[in-house]
């Protein structure tokens, strides 16, 4: 009777998801590609965010099907994606439209599956701002922060102290950022506050001896 009753509470957990909005971004003059906007609303216990937005290329489409292929290794028979058109244009907007249903129609139904629910992967892909070179890394528990907290820190924009704007100062530099520049702020102001010294002392020196040579010549 309990398992009847677990399974009718998981069969009516609901996960929605929408990709929509594609918008144009541009690497330089040359390059650009469309990003699309993935919401998703959900009560399943599997996620920890119920509500999220993040924004994914196709690419990153394609990187997360290969990762759940492999991760899964072969349990799960995963849909397809729509196909790489090598005559895409970002001007088509048919083109555009079918992309985008093919994707939502790809993440609707791998979030079926409850294997694949189970993968850290999927869900910083869909619910983190992270590349997916730091999703990689964190999902094998290479980052000093975890699948959770990268979730959660996924749109975090405002702030209510400077506390919070110090929290997510950290936050923006360690959650998808290689520059060790980003890593300890404080060695930083002590640099910059030990060479403002320096270069206040060096102009008091010159100004001194500009002082004598002048007060020394006839």
């Amino acid at each position: 009777m309990m398992g009847e009753d677990t399974d009718n509470i998981l069969y009516e957990q609901v996960v929605s998801v929408w990709v929509r909005d594609p918008r144009i971004q541009k690497n330089d003059f040359w390059h650009a590609y469309i990003d699309y906007e993935i919401c998703l609303h959900t009560d399943s216990v599997c996620f920890n965010k119920k509500i999220s937005r993040v924004r994914r290329r196709y690419s990153e489409f394609v990187w997360l099907r290969q990762k759940l292929q492999a991760n899964s290794q072969l349990m799960v028979q995963l849909p397809e994606l729509p196909p790489k058109n090598p005559f895409f244009s970002l001007n088509n907007a048919q083109q555009i439209t079918e992309r985008m249903k093919g994707l939502q129609n790809f993440l609707t139904q791998i979030l079926q599956s409850p294997l694949l629910l189970s993968d850290s992967c999927l869900h910083l892909f869909l619910q983190s701002e992270l590349r997916v070179s730091r999703i990689e890394a964190c999902a094998a528990g290479l980052t000093h922060f975890s699948v959770t907290q990268a979730v959660q820190r996924c749109g975090l924009r405002r702030f209510h102290s400077e506390e919070d704007v110090q929290k997510d100062l950290s936050l923006c530099c360690d959650s998808d950022s290689d520059s060790s520049e980003c890593r300890d702020p404080e060695p930083q102001i002590k640099d910059l506050a030990m060479n403002k010294a320096a270069s206040t002392t060096l102009l008091y020196s010159r100004r001194e001896e500009t002082l004598s040579s002048s007060s020394g010549s006839p």
